[in-house]
């Protein structure tokens, strides 16, 4: 059977739910340098009826999987689900996982990674966090770049499941696979993200190249950067984050095995409406297209009144361009159409919806914007496929927070 480590187990909560809902385990280490927490552990384990596979550890996580490492006695899962950071497990973690194991890693410190203190970021991360409108899917990107980086050292790199931004929390799941060859790829799937601190536009910068000469690859610094000293639409500065994971943030044949697994066992989880809807969109994304814009955003920034999600899904569709929903955000607007194309539709739907330029600055974002005129007649006629299955379902896809207030509370005392 299976090893898993619950490297961060306080209560062991999660670890007799692995003992009791998942066939096929064959042991659960649940650590915690905690005394207070591993002699409440055990007594859960024992009330729980779980002793024979379940083994409470006391003791720093990280030096547990270090030496897992050198007894060659690798974890086929790790659970990383820290308060706050889990930066400090990662090293260790990226090391004592089975070959093609599963990292299961969360993150809290979402001021940290949406761009509150972008310092801080890259101590912990080597990334530079933004505060832009996608910065939750940033936060996820950061992670990743951060798991595969450290994964790099060892000859090892990650491969996404799924990635989950929700309510206060990030969390990834990854599997972790050793490779010379793949490993020198990993650079040309990293980017760097140039963000517009007027308009909001972003263009990413892929840190190295990778080229196909016949059968096999040739890996190079890439060619940049995709963007001149200002904003080509607003003539503001810009500012530099990442580097973040550029690939796709999820497998979607996982993630429809998954909603399989859902459909063939209904009733058996109560938050089974939360998980359709959530997964259900995360299908709907496109996979190969980094970070989104948001409605809000775009239209707040040339100050006119918001279309409706369909009417610019709509508009970007009849231009020729892919759009998808994003789950990390309701309002999210995710496409291959360049920024260019997006400022041309809104400057349409500017047209059709007057702005009064006269009350703003010359130098402001909206006036630049709007001074030109748009090379694309965009059309705002509703199309069916605008609009996406699972809104068309009506899917439980932005839950509500349950009460006010909801999140993360004070940190636990140590004990």
């Amino acid at each position: 059977g299976l090893r898993v480590l619950e490297a961060l187990a306080a209560s062991g909560l999660r670890s007799i739910r692995f003992a009791r809902e998942v066939p096929g385990l064959g042991a659960i280490v649940a650590c915690d340098r905690s005394a207070a927490a591993v002699t409440a552990m055990a007594r859960n384990v024992a009330i729980n009826g779980v002793g024979g596979l379940v083994t409470p550890h006391l003791g720093d996580a990280r030096m547990l999987m270090y030496q897992s490492k050198a007894d060659r006695a690798p974890f086929d899962v790790i659970d990383l689900d820290p308060y706050g950071s889990p930066s400090p497990f990662l090293d260790a973690a990226v090391q004592a996982v089975s070959e093609g194991g599963l990292l299961c890693v969360t993150c809290t410190d979402m001021g940290v990674m949406a761009g509150n203190s972008p310092e801080t970021c890259y101590s912990k991360y080597g990334a530079v966090s933004l505060k832009g409108k996608f910065c939750h899917e940033m936060a996820l990107r950061i992670v990743l770049h951060s798991l595969d980086l450290r994964a790099n050292c060892y000859q090892r790199f990650v491969v996404p499941l799924l990635s989950l931004s929700a309510d206060f929390y990030i969390r990834v799941f990854v599997r972790v696979f050793t490779g010379q060859a793949k490993v020198k790829a990993s650079a040309s799937k990293q980017a760097l993200v140039f963000h517009c601190v007027g308009c909001g536009s972003h263009h990413l910068q892929r840190l190295g190249r990778a080229t196909t000469h016949g059968s096999s690859l040739k890996f190079g610094a890439a060619s940049g950067p995709p963007v001149g000293p200002t904003c080509e639409f607003c003539h503001h500065r810009h500012q530099l984050g990442g580097p973040v994971w550029a690939e796709p943030l999820h497998d979607p044949e996982f993630v429809g095995g998954v909603l399989g697994a859902l459909e063939r066992s209904p009733g058996r989880f109560t938050t089974e409406p939360r998980l359709r809807g959530v997964l259900s969109v995360i299908s709907e994304e496109l996979g190969d297209v980094p970070l989104y814009y948001t409605l809000d955003g775009l239209s707040s920034t040339i100050r006119s009144n918001t279309p409706s999600l369909l009417q610019l899904r709509s508009a970007l569709l009849h231009a020729g361009f892919r759009v998808s929903l994003s789950h990390a955000c309701k309002n999210a607007v995710k496409t291959d159409a360049p920024p260019a194309v997006l400022w041309d539709i809104m400057r349409c739907w500017a047209k059709l919806h007057p702005v009064k330029l006269e009350r703003l600055p010359d130098t402001s974002p909206a006036a630049r914007i709007l001074s030109v005129e748009p090379t694309l007649q965009a059309s705002f006629a509703l199309r069916d496929d605008a609009n996406p299955s699972s809104r068309k379902r009506g899917l439980k896809r932005f839950p509500e927070n349950p009460e006010a207030f909801w999140g993360p509370k004070a940190r636990a005392k140590a004990g």
